[in-house]
């Protein structure tokens, strides 16, 4: 009977430990579900003030991967590259995507600028990390310069002009420049790529609104973007549930690319060496598959 009586203390001591440990966590996930929301960049988006789903929603907290070091003993070769990444094309979508509660509410453009503004990183002139912008240069090239812009009353009709920036037009920035290294690193036997810059790169029209050129709005240091880009997820047509976030999808390279320069004595792009449109085509699939060659090579004797 004492016995009986012992396993029977034992095992009610367990189920009000376990209620009460379920309850704790539940409360937990109640507290954390509030905070679990990922900062708003976009300029129109408002989270929703109720649960916006039918099952709780535990926190994504996401961390970096650090990358690891290289050793310039065990550098064997070394290409420099630069490409373009056309938000236009069907894999590539995502960086267009409007954006929602999950990706803070704005398109990837919209990310990289709220970084900058806030503070989180430096936006540079060039790729080479030499010059920092300025404010007023930041503001002049993501929203243009100051300029006298109307605005009709809704009401009445009536038209003032105000003296302000006309803003950015999110559909103008429609490829992405990223400037990666690649090299085979002898201690782990493979190729080893690593992103070190991004920019985005706007269209230019003219007043008939025929196409001109494309610029670089800036350049950000990639290493130093690493951790907010694993803070907003990114958009999966296929699943809702299944997402990464976005230093996940570049350092796994699911976005789809062509290369427009590599490192040569000229310091030019395909386009600058007066290439064609085709034959910078041509080129750049050249070097690819050089690439692709190269890691094979390092193992034939």
């Amino acid at each position: 009977m004492r016995i009986l009586f012992s396993l029977k203390t034992v095992a009610a001591v367990a189920i009000m430990c376990s209620s009460f440990s379920s309850f704790a966590q539940n409360a937990a996930n109640k507290d954390n579900n509030t905070t679990a929301t990922p900062e708003v960049i976009g300029a129109t988006w408002k989270n929703s003030l109720t649960p916006d789903g039918v099952y709780d929603r535990i926190p994504h907290e996401s961390r970096i991967l650090p990358w690891q070091p290289i050793r310039e003993a065990d550098v064997m070769w070394k290409k420099r590259v630069w490409r373009e990444i056309d938000t236009r094309q069907k894999q590539n979508l995502a960086f267009r995507y409007p954006g929602d509660e999950l990706s803070g509410g704005g398109m990837f453009i919209e990310i990289l600028m709220n970084a900058i503004k806030t503070g989180k990183v430096q936006a540079f002139n060039e790729d080479n990390f030499t010059s920092t912008m300025t404010k007023d240069q930041l503001l002049e090239k993501l929203e243009g310069r100051m300029d006298t812009i109307p605005s009709v009353d809704p009401i009445t009709q009536e038209t003032t002009y105000v003296y302000r920036r006309k803003g950015v037009i999110l559909d103008q920035i429609t490829k992405f420049r990223i400037k990666e290294d690649w090299i085979f690193d002898r201690n782990l036997g493979r190729m080893v790529v690593r992103i070190l810059g991004i920019a985005p790169l706007k269209d230019e029209y003219t007043d008939e609104n025929v196409f001109k050129f494309t610029i670089p709005l800036f350049w950000i240091y990639y290493p130093n973007i690493r951790e907010t880009l694993a803070q907003y997820e990114v958009y999966n047509p296929e699943n809702d549930v299944a997402r990464i976030n976005w230093d996940t999808y570049f350092e796994n390279r699911f976005f789809s690319s062509y290369i427009i320069k590599v490192s040569n004595p000229y310091g030019a792009s395909f386009n600058n060496l007066g290439y064609t449109p085709m034959e910078q085509l041509y080129e750049a699939e050249k070097t690819t598959e050089m690439i692709f060659n190269k890691e094979h090579d390092m193992w034939v004797y």
